[in-house]
């Protein structure tokens, strides 16, 4: 069975740095993987491919009649990669991009003879609209996992989505799988997000310390499991993967009321307060 996974988080949270990381490990462990970027910017497979690759909103605004070697690229290891792309600046609704990506994708039997063992969606959380909730509503995925740091609007927008899994959820089969925790924020104290996890009713599965390796692989255009191996932020990506892959624990979130977040948030002031 494909395992089938939705990425989201707001922008700036490393979104589609795990994502390409997570996608490159599961790929070096024998996986074939498939990733799907739903963020205008482009830019969830840039390390993967060693470049941006054509978006399918570019290749449709050419021509009509296109072919699946011309929206979907093969990367490291083998990583089948799609970018959705958006509207040109100030036209359009980016979300338009994604429906119309997924679509075009269908049409062209994309999953049938790909034939993944897992597809990963990289989606935006800044925005809650149609087209951004495309893959929960058509149940497009199974699973939905997402990333944020300590910082008060990351939360926030976490939040957001649990009441969009929370709709979709009772619908069909698609369900919270996890929260991933980014510590690339001024304020890096995992007991902040274990007590959000906590309270809608989840758990961490992995949490993803800052790394001058990172950043470096990326002006290389490389993830850091191709960048550097051997590093042991690598192997906590690779363990990440593992623990997605492997994971069977899905719930529907349960969202937070304002006042519930205000007081999560209000520690994060008192952290700061304590570096003055």
């Amino acid at each position: 069975m494909v395992k089938k996974i939705c990425i989201y988080g707001k922008g700036g949270t490393g979104k589609s740095t795990t994502v390409s990381n997570m996608a490159a490990a599961l790929a070096e462990s024998g996986k074939k993987v498939m990733v799907i970027g739903c963020d205008p910017k482009a830019d969830s497979t840039r390390t993967i491919m060693g470049r941006k690759i054509p978006t399918v909103l570019d290749v449709l605004r050419k021509r009509e009649n296109i072919e699946l070697e011309d929206i979907v690229f093969k990367g490291f290891k083998g990583i089948y990669c799609v970018e959705s792309g958006g509207p040109e600046p100030g036209v359009g609704c980016a979300g338009r991009g994604v429906i119309k990506a997924i679509d075009t994708l269908s049409k062209l039997k994309s999953f049938e003879i790909i034939n993944p063992d897992v597809i990963i969606y990289d989606i935006l959380g800044d925005v809650v609209c149609g087209g951004f909730a495309m893959p929960l509503q058509k149940h497009l995925a199974h699973e939905v996992y997402i990333v944020t740091t300590c910082d008060p609007m990351a939360l926030y927008a976490a939040n957001n989505i649990c009441k969009g899994i929370k709709r979709y959820g009772s619908k069909g089969n698609v369900a919270l799988g996890g929260i991933i925790y980014n510590g690339r924020s001024v304020v890096d104290d995992i007991s902040i997000v274990s007590e959000f996890a906590s309270k809608i009713g989840t758990s961490i599965m992995g949490y993803i310390p800052m790394s001058s390796a990172i950043i470096k692989g990326e002006i290389h255009k490389k993830t850091i499991i191709e960048y550097e191996p051997e590093n042991p932020i690598s192997n906590v990506f690779r363990e990440l993967a593992e623990n997605i892959y492997n994971n069977n624990k899905k719930i529907i979130p349960k969202p937070l009321s304002e006042e519930e977040l205000d007081k999560i948030t209000e520690n994060i002031e008192k952290l700061l307060k304590d570096r003055v």
